[in-house]
């Protein structure tokens, strides 16, 4: 009997499970005969569609118009290149005098961009012998002169190394290339700025702006030339379907530099060690930069132990590689005193000069003890490509941080000033600093920053991300009294973004101040994004055209890696880091 009621639930069951499965093959059948109607009917009305557009065009002939012919000539090619640069003329004849091709034939994009890069040359090479010829009376002019002969050998080789890097590049090549020549051409328009800029009387700066114009003039044009010609190449590049990428300037690629910056970036193996009480290798740094092997290969390591060095310190052009560490920014400490008032150009009043490309300091203090009377009193410049600060303290009043030029990136360091003590014309990007006001003279007003970008196409600017910009102990109670701002127009094109950083009370409600009348107010670029504090408001900031309000989308491009094209090289140091936005 149990036996029989079993055998009756199973049929039972196995009508049930026959059902469901039905009505499940009926569904999916149901769905594949809609799916294939609807394929049908699109095909039908693509078809139709395309008949419709095709007999419409073919009744009216108003088929939309084919693209302008591209140019067959050298000239006309030139000519298109030359349109979208500010000195039509200039660019035109220099890069016709300069171009060459094989058999007549028209001229490639490549071509172009490397004549372009030759009549630059050309120019720094010829300004530089007319700058030998010129003739100053007073001490401070003759020293601005020979800053001057300094900064213009510099540029001469960087745009010797700008030819360089495109000569029989291809394709693939010339991609990663344009960040590097955005870099070095950005440079030599700054060092012609810088040159200027060390002459303090207006008939002397005219006497040599006259003979440097063309500097800026034929960088700016070549600025542009790599521009189109990078996109023209990507584009074709795109078009083919290569996805080619060559990191041909990736400066850490060497296992030697990995196993020296591993870790958490705060241990090192150093090659010679400086100290004070001559227990070291050298008792001071210049004797330790002096001894390193000439064409050393790998990355120099000076570990800098506790104590006050009281030294000026230069890493010289072909010092690369150089890194220096000590054992705390206010136990290792680097200081100096020169100083504008008492007859030195600002441009050598530094305590501490990196200009060798790749430097790196970690845990350093560098100071100016000159004082707020003594106005220009440098603690640090940086010229050097690709320099990494972690963990330092930077000290002054005015002028305490020359960023002169190139790609640098300052990551938990203190600095500390008064007047325009952030400046200069470098790609310079500063993530969780702490950035304090200090108690200037009764005459003077308290400014960040003071960017020198002074033509529109250099890639160069001031980042501040994720940073505090505070009154020190000493303003503090008195910040009431002394009015604050985050930076003014050093030059025309002078651009800084504030970012997702805290500000105090201490900056004024109108956050910018200007230079000198409406200069650069149009053609500057500032700008605020997600900040706080009780200085963040935007409500009363000033109302000048380049003042910008910007999104999140437009706010990235000035993260650490497009801005630094710096995925590379910080990935490989190991130093902490954000590539993107902290919120």
């Amino acid at each position: 009997m149990a036996f029989d009621l079993i055998q009756q639930r199973r049929q039972e069951e196995k009508k049930q499970k026959f059902k469901q499965d039905l009505g499940i093959a009926f569904i999916i059948s149901a769905i594949t005969i809609l799916l294939l109607a609807a394929a049908v009917c699109f095909a039908i009305y693509k078809t139709n569609k395309n008949n419709h557009h095709n007999s419409v065009a073919a009744h009216n002939q108003e088929a939309p118009p084919p693209p302008p012919p591209k140019p067959k000539t050298t000239q006309g090619v030139v000519k298109s290149v030359c349109a979208n640069t500010d000195y039509k003329k200039t660019c035109e004849e220099s890069i016709l005098k300069e171009v060459k091709t094989k058999n007549n034939a028209t001229a490639t994009p490549m071509d172009i961009l490397r004549a372009s890069l030759v009549a630059t040359f050309k120019v720094v090479d010829d300004v530089t012998r007319q700058a030998k010829g010129l003739e100053f009376k007073t001490p401070m002019t003759k020293a601005a002169l020979n800053d001057c002969l300094v900064l213009l050998n510099d540029g001469r080789d960087e745009v010797n190394s700008s030819i360089a890097s495109v000569r029989g590049a291809r394709v693939g090549r010339m991609r990663t290339a344009k960040a590097e020549l955005d870099n070095w051409l950005s440079a030599v328009i700054s060092y012609q700025q810088t040159c200027l800029d060390g002459f303090p009387e207006v008939a002397d700066k005219e006497k040599v702006r006259k003979i440097l114009e063309r500097v800026k003039m034929f960088g700016s044009n070549a600025l542009s030339v790599a521009s189109q010609v990078s996109a023209a190449l990507t584009e074709a590049e795109t078009s083919n379907g290569s996805q080619r990428k060559l990191l041909v300037f990736n400066w850490m690629n060497n296992n030697h530099y990995r196993r020296i910056l591993k870790s958490n970036g705060l241990k090192f193996t150093p090659n010679v060690t400086v100290a004070k009480d001559k227990t070291g290798n050298f008792s001071t740094i210049n004797e330790a930069l002096g001894a390193m092997p000439k064409k050393f290969k790998g990355r120099y390591v000076i570990y800098v132990r506790e104590g006050v060095y009281y030294e000026n310190v230069v890493v010289a052009k072909d010092m690369k590689n150089v890194t220096l560490y000590g054992d705390g920014s206010q136990k290792t400490i680097i200081t100096g005193s020169k100083n504008f008032v008492d007859g030195v150009t600002t441009f050598e009043t530094a305590t501490f000069v990196a200009i060798g490309a790749r430097f790196m300091a970690q845990s350093l203090g560098f100071r100016n003890t000159a004082g707020p009377e003594k106005h220009q009193a440098v603690a640090l410049r940086v010229q050097s490509d690709r320099s990494i600060f972690v963990n330092c303290r930077i000290e002054g009043y005015e002028s305490t941080l020359y960023v002169q030029a190139h790609r640098q990136f300052y990551r938990n360091c203190h600095i500390t000033g008064t007047v325009d003590f952030i400046f200069g014309d470098a790609a310079a990007m500063f993530q969780n600093c702490m950035i304090n006001l200090r108690k200037p003279l009764e005459s003077q007003q308290n400014v960040v920053t003071a960017q020198g970008r002074a033509e529109r196409r250099e890639t160069t600017g001031i980042v501040l991300q994720k940073c505090k910009i505070l009154a020190d102990k000493k303003l503090e109670p008195e910040k009431a009294k002394v009015k604050s701002f985050l930076g003014r127009p050093w030059k025309e094109y002078s651009r800084t973004i504030v970012m997702e950083s805290e500000i105090g009370d201490v900056i004024q409600p109108e956050g910018w101040k200007e230079w000198n009348g409406d200069l650069g107010l149009k053609t500057l670029f500032y700008a605020e994004y997600n900040n706080k504090g009780a200085g963040a408001s935007t409500k009363d900031r000033v109302k000048w055209g380049g003042y910008k309000t910007l999104k999140r989308d437009d706010v990235l491009k000035f993260t650490v890696g497009p801005f630094l094209q710096a995925e590379d090289w910080l990935k490989a140091a190991d130093v902490p880091v954000r590539f993107g936005m902290f919120s």
